[in-house]
């Protein structure tokens, strides 16, 4: 077993690992409240842009669900007459400059959720090493921009957000320990403006607004050309999936789920950037994947197919998040 996976299960109990690291999570726990401590007394500066900011994000280490998030309330933006635009700090890219992320982007150059993110919502997106440095940037270049919606950075405290959307897994607080002894990045609860969680009931111990949210996978898989195939029409024909998400094991269940036959699965690390990767030649199975995964193994396999993520979120929540923010001027 990989040590990340060994690592992640250890997260869900306090068992032995866990007991083991918890010493180091004292330490990481001590850091944490000490730059909290600096950025409240203002020793460390929080900047604010001149637009609302709404960021979306998490507690836990590993992926959440926040980029779907992130591309739903986009959408909600556009449709109440705001012009949105995305910021990030591009995940797992190669360099550190500040630069748009546009639906062409090569995903080592701007992350492979920005590279999403710009394909999928047709907005502005910048991702920059800061996310404020990303901000100015977007503002700058789209003064037409009048909200900015951070993909991840609850914990980025040196930008000031007007909203903070805090998304959970189904597999809530874990152990509720801190890293490395537990998945939390920081003490739980903390200050939010709402909660979106995807198991049976919200993480205890918060105030916050509380919103179910529901997965599912969109109908249709399509090719990098994007011609379309609906999910039914690949019934009965053996699929290779492949997954380089957090949860790889998630992504195959819902494809089962939809009836498929999947002859082979492979999960790979998380942001996997499958230049090394090489398709089995024992393996000749029609190729499906996240739509992540898709925008990097396109460069190498064209033909492979992508599904995305559909959210549904209660009314409730819209309406929370509409009060939060002013009329779009």
């Amino acid at each position: 077993m990989p040590a990340s996976d060994r690592l992640r299960r250890a997260w869900r109990q306090r068992g032995p690992l866990a007991l083991a690291l918890w010493p180091l999570a004292q330490l990481y726990g001590a850091l944490v409240r000490l730059r909290g401590a600096l950025y409240q007394r203002g020793w460390l500066r929080t900047q604010r842009v001149d637009v609302p900011v709404i960021v979306v994000g998490n507690v836990i280490a590993g992926g959440a669900g926040k980029t779907p998030v992130t591309l739903a309330i986009v959408e909600h933006l556009r449709a109440r007459g705001w012009h949105p635009g995305v910021i990030s700090r591009g995940y797992g890219r190669q360099g550190r400059d500040c630069r748009p992320a546009r639906p062409d982007s090569l995903a080592s150059e701007v992350g492979d959720e920005p590279a999403l993110i710009a394909r999928r919502s047709g907005v502005p997106v910048y991702v920059a090493p800061t996310r404020y440095q990303a901000a100015c940037a977007l503002r700058a270049a789209h003064p037409e921009i009048n909200i900015l919606v951070c993909d991840d950075g609850l914990q980025h405290l040196a930008l000031a957000r007007d909203v903070e959307i805090c998304v959970f897994n189904d597999e809530g607080l874990g152990n509720g320990w801190l890293l490395p002894a537990g998945p939390l990045r920081e003490p739980w609860p903390r200050r939010v403006s709402a909660l979106l969680y995807s198991g049976a009931q919200p993480p205890p111990g918060s105030s916050a607004p509380a919103f179910a949210l529901q997965r599912r996978l969109a109908p249709c898989a399509y090719d990098a050309q994007g011609q379309r195939w609906p999910l039914q029409a690949l019934r009965g024909q053996p699929l290779q999936a492949l997954a380089a998400v957090a949860r790889p094991e998630e992504f195959f269940a819902m494809l089962r789920a939809q009836g498929l036959q999947l002859a082979h699965t492979q999960a790979l690390p998380d942001h996997y950037d499958f230049d090394s990767w090489q398709r089995a030649p024992d393996k000749p199975y029609t190729l499906i994947c996240t739509e992540k995964d898709a925008v990097k193994l396109w460069l190498s396999e064209p033909q492979a197919l992508a599904v995305g993520l559909e959210l549904v979120l209660p009314e409730g929540f819209w309406t929370l998040l509409d009060a939060s923010l002013s009329s779009p001027p």
